[in-house]
């Protein structure tokens, strides 16, 4: 089946948006209830901050572990008390759209998972406008395979990815692996509050760094392209959530919501969830409380799985 026969483009809601409700629809901090939308990317950065500094002062970690020749490929890695190699992984992507974050501001979950006995790598990327978007989904495509050959006993890769980090990740479903050697050890997805369809941010000053053009933003929607993914093993275990803040613009909700019924009618283990009361960044902060709800998701999903 064709997935674009989901939603025809020609019908898709943002297409009748003014210039300046398109804006609003792809600027996650105007859509924030409890405070303003500057202090909710201060706060936003302050907390991812300060989670990070505290998980590099009281976890076992390797810092800036290369996983390839550029610059910018870089990750922290950060393990549980308990020295194995054979651990479950979670691999987290920032968001920033495109074009800001890194893994030194973005270490919010890594006490409650490792405590848990997950190890977590937080995975840097070259934000624009040094990085494509083709670059990027090549930066996070090559980090995969750096922890599978790391850790090939690994019990399992988990990837998780926000805002823009969510598409960058869901660009793993349309991964050539073969050409990587094979498919790394994916036992699941998280997928918070993310872009699945880039053609709308083409219009929107959030292109103003990446500079996409149209073909660039075809070529990078996984909405349109899984009908003709590369095929994964039949036995391959791989269960996906999309997530979505209460508090997050029609436009999210939308994309999150036609991602995932794209994903089931491809074949996947997909499951949608509207977490109630929070928004783009909270959904990410709650990450640091081992009770949240989305940090329970993780660990039940994580272990159920292995």
């Amino acid at each position: 089946m064709d997935a674009r026969r989901a939603v025809p483009r020609a019908q898709a809601p943002w297409k009748e948006m003014s210039a300046e409700e398109l804006e609003k629809q792809y600027s996650p901090s105007r859509w924030v209830v409890r405070m303003e939308p500057e202090e909710a990317l201060r706060t936003f950065r302050e907390k991812g901050t300060e989670a990070t500094k505290n998980a590099q002062a009281t976890r076992r970690c390797q810092l800036y572990v290369p996983y390839g020749d550029g610059k910018g490929d870089r990750m922290d890695i950060y393990f549980p008390d308990t020295e194995s190699e054979a651990l479950p992984f979670f691999l987290f992507f920032h968001g920033g759209y495109w074009q800001s974050g890194s893994k030194d501001q973005s270490a919010f979950m890594v006490n409650p998972l490792t405590t848990r006995g997950v190890a977590v790598a937080v995975v840097d990327y070259d934000v624009a406008p040094k990085g494509t978007l083709d670059h990027m989904v090549d930066q996070v495509t090559r980090s995969i395979v750096f922890i599978q050959q790391q850790y090939p006993r690994n019990e399992g890769i988990y990837l998780c990815g926000h805002s823009a980090g969510a598409h960058l990740a869901s660009m793993m479903f349309l991964a050539n692996w073969t050409k990587h050697g094979g498919v790394p050890n994916l036992r699941g997805f998280f997928l918070v509050s993310g872009l699945y369809d880039l053609e709308p941010i083409v219009s929107t000053s959030n292109n103003a760094l990446l500079l996409m053009t149209l073909e660039d933003a075809w070529r990078n929607s996984p909405q349109w392209h899984l009908d003709t993914a590369p095929a994964w093993p039949a036995d391959l275990a791989c269960p996906i959530l999309v997530m979505v803040g209460e508090h997050e613009s029609p436009e999210f909700h939308r994309q999150s919501w036609e991602f995932c019924q794209t994903l089931c009618r491809a074949g996947w283990e997909a499951s949608f969830k509207k977490l109630p009361d929070m928004d783009h960044f909270s959904i990410i902060e709650n990450l640091t409380k081992k009770d949240s709800v989305v940090t329970q998701i993780v660990v039940q999903t994580i272990f159920r799985e292995l």
